[in-house]
C-alpha cells in the first residue's frame, strides 16, 4: 500500500462529537487522538480503503485553525449504497442523493455536524 500524502483537515467547535459522528456515520476508523485538557489538538481518522482525515477543535486563537463547516473532501467507496444507508440511519443530512453520474461515478453527499460536505462515489480519478 503507498503512503498517503494528502491529508485533508477539518476544524469542530466540538471535535469529540465530530469523531462520534464520522465513525458512526461514514465509517472512518479513530487512529489517534491527543487532547489538551478538553480541547482535541489532532486526531486522525483513516478512511479503510486507504488515506484518511486529520481533525482538531475550532481555536481562534491558533493562526492555523481553520473555519468550521466549510470544508469538503471526496472519498472512494466500493460500495456507495451501502454506505448511503449507514450514514441516513446515522442521522447524516444528505445533500445529494445516489445517483450515477454521468463520468461513471455512482455515489452521494452529506453534511456533517459543523456543515463540511462529504461526498462518496466509486470514481478513482484517471
Amino acid at each position: 500500500m503507498s503512503e498517503n500524502k494528502v491529508w485533508p483537515c477539518f476544524s469542530y467547535p466540538d471535535a469529540r462529537a465530530a469523531i462520534d459522528f464520522l465513525v458512526e456515520a461514514f465509517g472512518l476508523v479513530e487512529r489517534t487522538c491527543y487532547t489538551d485538557d478538553d480541547r482535541i489538538v489532532h486526531a486522525q481518522l483513516d478512511w479503510p480503503a486507504g488515506g484518511g482525515v486529520m481533525i482538531g477543535t475550532s481555536d481562534p486563537a491558533n493562526e492555523c485553525s481553520q473555519p468550521t463547516g466549510g470544508g469538503s473532501v471526496y472519498l472512494v467507496t466500493d460500495e456507495p449504497d451501502a454506505l448511503h444507508d449507514r450514514a441516513v440511519a446515522a442521522g447524516a443530512k444528505i445533500v445529494r442523493g445516489l445517483r450515477d453520474e454521468d463520468y461513471g461515478s455512482r455515489g452521494f453527499t452529506a453534511r456533517d455536524v459543523a456543515g463540511n460536505l462529504w461526498s462518496f462515489g466509486t470514481y478513482r480519478g484517471e
